[in-house]
């Protein structure tokens, strides 16, 4: 297992800042050598800590106009009941995270879709009809102040 150090923090912190950056640019950023910075971003690449680079988009761009996380219940608690359910969300482009969460739910998911009628349809027409659904709480996102996802 790969122990980071103050080293690879400050990496990974600049990395996910910009994911572009050069090698000489990330170097000069954490006053390393770039040959001793590129083989600590292999190493951490290499360990599974690194896991890949994303392109942040901007979802109005892509015809995005509504986000909404939904607090989702099942009436299934099996371990069959949650694959179940996780294979449908899996199947949900509209998904974009899913996450299994403790507390008086099981699921919080963030829902991204082009509008209020779209999401009503996602809402009624997918995750409704899913036999393992007991509940969903909708929290509508009116803006987001902080977002730090990578």
């Amino acid at each position: 297992m790969h122990q980071t150090d103050e080293i690879d923090r400050r990496i990974l912190r600049e990395l996910s800042r910009d994911g572009r950056l050069s090698n000489q640019a990330l170097s000069d950023r954490i006053a390393l050598s770039p040959s001793a910075t590129l083989r600590r971003v292999q190493a951490l690449e290499r360990a599974g800590i690194i896991r890949g680079y994303r392109a942040i988009v901007d979802p109005v761009g892509t015809g995005i106009g509504f986000t909404a996380y939904i607090a989702v219940g099942l009436n299934d608690h099996t371990k069959a009941g949650q694959e179940a359910f996780e294979r449908a969300v899996a199947r949900s482009p509209e998904v974009r995270e899913c996450h299994n969460i403790t507390g008086t739910v099981e699921y919080l998911l963030r829902v991204e879709a082009a509008d209020l009628a779209a999401y009503k349809h996602f809402h009624t027409e997918v995750l409704g009809v899913l036999p393992q659904v007991h509940s969903l709480t909708t929290y509508v996102v009116m803006g987001s102040p902080k977002d730090e996802r990578a």
